[in-house]
């Protein structure tokens, strides 16, 4: 064997023996996904589901037989010391048991929680062992604070330069009017006064919010002017994008705020939680992005793309320390929305729109894979009329007047649409009611496909 290869298989023995040691006994699961994705919903199904199937129900089928059969129990590990918030599926689950039954509130906040997994152990010999505890850490955040990462790489000119040729293209330029109209009448040597700069962030926050709850758009910075969690708006957030003309106080002002607010996310929020995971899914909301139109589509793709060149770039060396993913999911969630025969449509669109963000997990060493799935399942597959013709649809309660509806939701291509899908308009998104859950989640939540994504990420540490 020649020199490279034995260093190649040194290590690649290495690298087994680490992820044995670090990620078979306690997994850091990093559950990302841009703003209203699903996470919340999806961590608490996750936790209802396990915890089920560790009492003997038969709530993931795939990844119990990917375990070989061998969980004996499951359940959250009880609270320490820890000094942030506990994810509380008790609560999510609270409202899916209400009447009527009503979805999780959007997360404001960051929160953890960690589950136990006990698996039986069998030697060679045929002979029992004592069982493997493997701990899965979880973490839920607002889906708006992702958006962040890539801004670690840039400076104030930088981000401000690229963040203003976006608000003037396409359908931002309409929102952004009013911001970019303050900009025009500031000087260039404006001075560095609160009350100008309180003006300047209150115009730019209320355009990334039009952006976002209007028109569909995620590709927005900074995440915490659309969330800014239980601190509120601190004077640490007044800042706003400019010219790079501006040199006066006031373009001082914006770029110290703007290094400070780096500095805190990467300290309170980035780097206790991202620094090392070894597993990851990226949730995508493409029904979302399809239904949002065709600048909305492509605006999730580049944002995904943006956050995977932070998230998703490790050296093998980092691998090996268990401080980058080696395992990448891409799934595409409420694929309840549309009938089976356009689920597999569905998950072929994800692995194109993810395309940028894929290029970067492939690069770093990571396994990836795509899922279309439901954390928790709101409809059945049914059929509807369409101009005389039978056509695949979907039936369940809609969330805005909760009257039971068969819907045709239109068409999924497999891959980014050409124009005229966009012009005939083929893909409407309605909103459905959750099911009525047991408080109490003993049997588990309905869903679809969470078992297969949840074997394929964690079943060989099982």
């Amino acid at each position: 064997m020649d020199p490279l290869s034995l260093l190649r298989g040194l290590l690649d023995t290495t690298e087994d023996a680490a992820r044995a040691l670090v990620g078979r006994e306690r997994i850091r699961l990093a559950v990302t996904g841009l703003s209203r994705a699903g996470k919340t919903v999806f961590l608490t199904s996750l936790i209802a589901n396990l915890v089920a199937a560790g009492r003997g129900a038969r709530t993931l089928p795939v990844l119990s037989d990917a375990a070989g059969g061998r969980i004996r129990r499951v359940f959250v590990v009880p609270a320490g010391t820890e000094t942030v918030p506990r994810f509380d599926p008790d609560a999510h689950l609270a409202a899916l048991a209400a009447d009527p039954p009503r979805w999780p509130e959007r997360t404001e906040d960051f929160s953890t929680l960690s589950i136990a997994i006990d698996v039986e152990r069998r030697s060679s010999l045929g002979g029992m062992l004592p069982e493997r505890r493997i701990t899965l850490d979880l973490i839920d955040y607002p889906g708006e604070w992702l958006l962040d990462l890539p801004m670690l790489r840039q400076d104030f000119s930088t981000w401000s330069e690229e963040t203003l040729a976006r608000l003037k293209r396409g359908i931002r330029a309409g929102a952004a009017a009013e911001f970019l109209a303050f900009l025009d009448g500031l000087p260039d040597d404006a001075a560095a006064e609160d009350a100008l700069a309180k003006r300047g962030y209150t115009l730019y926050r209320d355009m990334l919010r039009e952006c976002r709850d209007g028109l569909g758009l995620r590709f927005l910075q900074p995440g915490r002017f659309l969330n800014p969690g239980p601190r509120g708006e601190a004077p640490l957030l007044w800042f706003f994008p400019l010219p790079a003309t501006a040199q006066g106080g006031l373009a001082q002002l914006c770029a110290r705020r703007f290094d400070a607010y780096l500095a805190d996310q990467r300290a309170t929020f980035l780097d206790p939680f991202f620094a090392r995971f070894h597993r990851q899914v990226v949730l995508v909301d493409v029904l979302g992005a399809l239904h949002a139109g065709e600048e909305a589509f492509h605006d999730t793709g580049d944002a995904l793309s943006a956050i995977a060149s932070v998230v998703s770039g490790a050296n093998w060396l980092e691998r090996l320390l268990g401080a980058a993913p080696t395992r990448v999911a891409f799934a595409a969630t409420k694929a309840d929305h549309v009938p089976a025969r356009a689920r597999d449509a569905l998950a072929a669109l994800v692995e194109h729109i993810t395309v940028g963000a894929r290029g970067r997990a492939e690069q770093s060493g990571a396994a990836v894979s795509f899922h279309a799935l439901a954390a928790i399942r709101c409809t059945e597959d049914a059929v509807a009329r369409l101009e005389g013709h039978a056509v695949a649809a979907v039936r369940g309660v809609l969330l805005e007047n909760g009257v039971g509806a068969t819907i045709y939701p239109g068409e999924v291509p497999m891959k980014p649409p050409e124009p005229a899908f966009w012009d005939a308009g083929l893909f409407t998104m309605p909103e459905f009611r959750p099911p009525r859950l047991d408080p109490a989640g003993a049997s588990g939540m309905p869903h679809m496909g969470l078992d297969a994504l949840l074997a394929w990420l964690i079943g060989d540490a099982l």
